[in-house]
C-alpha cells in the first residue's frame, strides 16, 4: 500500500515538533507499505491545501497525519474529527478562529476509516503506551483530520485516512513542571507498529472505549 505520512511543523513556541522528528526517522518501507513523507504547516486551511496538493500529484491508498499532543502520556490514534475550529492559541500565521465551521457543506464529523483499534493494539503490543482517543481537540490537528475526512467523502472515496497524536519528547519538558514525555525512539517504534497495522480488512472488535 502507498501511504502518505504527514506531520506538522513546530508550533506554540516549541522549537521542535516530535511528530515531525519521528516521521523523519521512519523508514521508506514499513511491512508491505511504501511510505512518502510530507511536512505540513500548523496553519488552518493552509495545512489542508498542502495535503490536498500532495494527494492530487500522486496516487496514494492511505494518508496518515501525525501531530503533537503535549500533556498526553501515550500515542493516541484518533477516532473522529469534528466540523469546528475553536483555537485556544493562534496558529503559525496568527489565525485564531473561534467557533468557526471548517466546511460549510461538510458533515458534522468524519470518523477515521483506518483500523484505529487494531492500530492502537499494535502500538501496545510493541511495548509502547497507547490509547484510542475520541477527541482530537479543536486546533489544527482536529482541523486536518476533519479535512481529510472531507476530501475522502468528496474526492477520494477509496482513500484511508487517519491521525495519531504523540507526546512531547524529553527535551521539550526539561523546564516544564509535571509534564509527561516519551523518547523519540519510542515514538518511532509505536508509529511503525501502527503503520504496519493499516489495512483495508476492517478493524478489531474490542472494547477500547472510555467512560468519561
Amino acid at each position: 500500500m502507498k501511504i502518505l505520512i504527514a506531520a506538522f511543523d513546530p508550533f506554540g513556541g516549541e522549537k521542535v515538533n516530535p511528530a515531525l522528528e519521528a516521521v523523519k526517522q521512519l523508514p521508506e518501507q514499513i511491512g508491505e507499505h511504501h511510505i512518502t513523507k510530507l511536512e505540513i504547516p500548523t496553519v488552518f486551511h493552509e495545512s489542508k491545501d498542502v495535503l490536498a496538493e500532495a494527494l492530487a500529484q500522486n496516487s496514494y491508498e492511505a494518508v496518515l497525519t501525525i501531530g503533537q499532543a503535549g500533556g498526553r502520556f501515550e500515542l493516541t490514534p484518533e477516532r473522529v474529527g469534528i466540523n469546528i475550529d475553536d483555537a485556544r492559541i493562534a496558529d503559525n500565521k496568527g489565525n485564531q478562529p473561534i467557533d468557526a465551521e471548517i466546511q460549510s457543506q461538510g458533515a458534522p464529523a468524519y470518523f477515521s476509516n483506518m483500523p484505529v483499534k487494531a492500530m492502537t493494539e499494535a502500538i501496545q503490543n510493541a511495548g509502547v503506551p497507547a490509547r484510542l482517543s475520541n477527541t482530537a481537540g479543536t486546533f489544527v490537528c482536529n482541523h486536518i483530520l476533519y479535512q481529510m475526512g472531507y476530501l475522502q467523502a468528496t474526492t477520494y472515496p477509496e482513500l484511508l485516512f487517519g491521525f495519531i497524536h504523540v507526546p512531547f519528547i524529553p527535551a521539550q519538558v526539561a523546564s516544564k513542571q509535571n509534564v509527561p514525555s516519551m523518547s523519540l525512539d519510542t515514538i518511532v517504534q509505536g508509529l511503525t507498529a501502527a503503520i504496519k497495522a493499516i489495512s483495508h480488512s476492517g478493524d478489531s472488535h474490542v472494547a477500547l472505549g472510555e467512560t468519561h
